[in-house]
């Protein structure tokens, strides 16, 4: 399979193995409920991979540490890169890397600008074996007050709802930057059972799951919702061909931002965009306005 045939392909479906789905199928033949737990598990299960070539010179010359974030004790590895006064921080997506953001980290670095990153809790070299969109916003709000101030955020995926939701929450930058940021909780869930090649039902049971284990509705947490109160400046950027997140979910959070601009771009996709020359030219040019 080529990568641009796999640009085509949601990550979940590369990277969901067969006896997996499998599983999932036969314990819906049984049961709803069954598989509706299942799936709660896989969806809070990031996958690991190898460090892509292209990630490695960050990684080998970045300054790692492994710290504690209290609120969730829970264990990140940081990754700080460069080491001048003018920082900003990048917030990986879900399965991704500290170095996940790497191409914009290198053009950043030639701007004088360091970076500080992150793998969040069971992500890349970060131990433990479950994640959620909470560990991601704890470790933003405990990096703002250990490794900040921040000229700049820039978040992928749900590494751009986690920063919406940061800032809602009084985490302070001069700046925002969202890539391929998905709105709704649910239209998570209902694309990820889709993934799993199980009926709605499934997702619908999953989402009311999670709602009483952790007791609210966590569309409290989609991106449009969060951005209501955001007053900082924000770049949106997406693809119109980002087969992850819809690009309906860019216009939904640009709408709800007091401050924004909207970048929309075409045949990058989800993945493609992060290394893209022009995505990286805005993003360098929004950052120094």
């Amino acid at each position: 399979m080529t990568e641009t045939e796999k640009d085509k392909i949601p990550v979940q479906q590369l990277l969901l193995p067969k006896p997996i789905l499998y599983t999932g199928k036969i314990l819906n033949f049984f049961s709803s409920f069954l598989a509706s737990r299942f799936a709660a598990r896989l969806f809070l299960t990031p996958f690991r991979y190898k460090t892509p070539e292209r990630e490695k010179k960050m990684e080998a010359n970045s300054k790692k540490e492994e710290i504690l974030i209290s609120k969730i004790n829970r264990k990140v590895i940081v990754y700080n890169y460069g080491n001048t006064d003018k920082k900003i921080l990048l917030v990986h997506g879900w399965s991704g890397t500290g170095t996940q953001l790497s191409k914009i980290a290198d053009n950043l670095l030639k701007l004088g600008y360091s970076t500080v990153s992150f793998d969040a809790p069971a992500h890349g070299k970060a131990p433990g074996k479950i994640s959620m969109m909470p560990f991601f916003i704890e470790t933003i709000h405990q990096l703002e007050k250990s490794h900040g101030p921040f000229e700049a955020s820039i978040g992928h995926s749900l590494g751009g709802m986690s920063l919406l939701r940061a800032a809602k929450n009084n985490f302070q930058t001069k700046k925002l930057i969202i890539i391929g940021t998905a709105n709704s909780i649910t239209a998570i869930t209902y694309d990820f059972i889709k993934n799993l090649q199980l009926p709605d039902k499934v997702a619908i049971l999953m989402k009311q799951y999670f709602d009483n284990k952790f007791g609210e509705n966590l569309d409290s947490y989609s991106g449009a919702v969060s951005a209501k109160d955001v007053k900082i400046p924000t770049l949106v950027i997406h693809d119109y061909q980002d087969v992850d997140v819809h690009f309906s979910a860019a216009h939904e959070i640009h709408d709800s931002l007091t401050n924004s601009e909207l970048y929309l771009t075409s045949n990058l996709g989800h993945r493609k965009i992060l290394g893209d020359t022009n995505v990286i030219n805005k993003i360098t040019s929004y950052i120094l306005e």
